[in-house]
């Protein structure tokens, strides 16, 4: 994928350097030659120093042929006018903008804008963690937006099934522990007492895992 990073403060350095590691094209834009130094020579990516928003430097960066445009900035302003460019002039199919003010999102929003506030995800992470302390995660993965959560099989589960236990996308069942081995369960698969349970579970749905398990 084709993708232009306008930013390159210490967010927009760390999504360069994993868009590349996973393949894609990327062209970084920042207006500080120091900043698009940070990235070393080993980044394989295209750097163009200027302004964002400016429409030649983004013409330069090559955004009539980018499939996705990321603006990372440490101006809220600036990434909302580069974003609404890039979406509304350019065209281009996938445009998030980084906020730092979660009280503009819902604004934006309505501008049609895909916006990530930092402050809200965070907070809402620092939520999560503190009232969901009856399953303490065995591992997070990202930037803990999924966890491994291993649990002893409530006895109102037992005899029930793997489906019972699975919301797609939120909720499932990866393993189950039984008498000292491993199985890899299908949806049918039942319950027993005793059972452990090893489970990933999206950030967003540990209050329904609550409800399912009886907490």
């Amino acid at each position: 994928m084709r993708v232009i990073v306008m930013g390159c403060g210490k967010v927009g350095e760390q999504l360069c350097r994993m868009l590349e590691s996973s393949g894609n094209d990327v062209t970084v834009i920042d207006a500080e030659a120091a900043n698009l130094a940070r990235l070393g020579d080993e980044f394989r990516g295209r750097k163009v120093i200027g302004i964002g928003f400016d429409r030649d430097v983004l013409v330069q960066a090559g955004i009539e042929q980018a499939e996705a445009f990321a603006a990372t900035s440490p101006s809220d302003n600036v990434n909302i006018v580069a974003a609404r460019i890039a979406r509304n002039i350019f065209h281009v199919p996938r445009v998030v903008a980084r906020l730092y003010d979660p009280r503009r999102a819902e604004i934006y929003r309505r501008l049609g804008l895909v916006t990530i506030s930092m402050t809200t995800w965070g907070a809402e992470r620092i939520h999560e963690m503190i009232t969901h302390t009856n399953l303490d995660p065995v591992m997070s993965f990202g930037r803990g937006e999924v966890s491994l959560i291993t649990l002893e099989i409530p006895p109102h589960l037992e005899g029930r099934q793997v489906k019972d236990l699975t919301v797609p996308g939120e909720i499932q069942v990866m393993v189950i522990t039984r008498d000292g081995g491993a199985i890899l369960p299908v949806m049918g698969s039942e319950f027993h007492s005793g059972d452990l349970v090893h489970l990933v579970v999206h950030a967003a749905a540990h209050d329904r895992l609550d409800a399912l398990i009886g907490i």
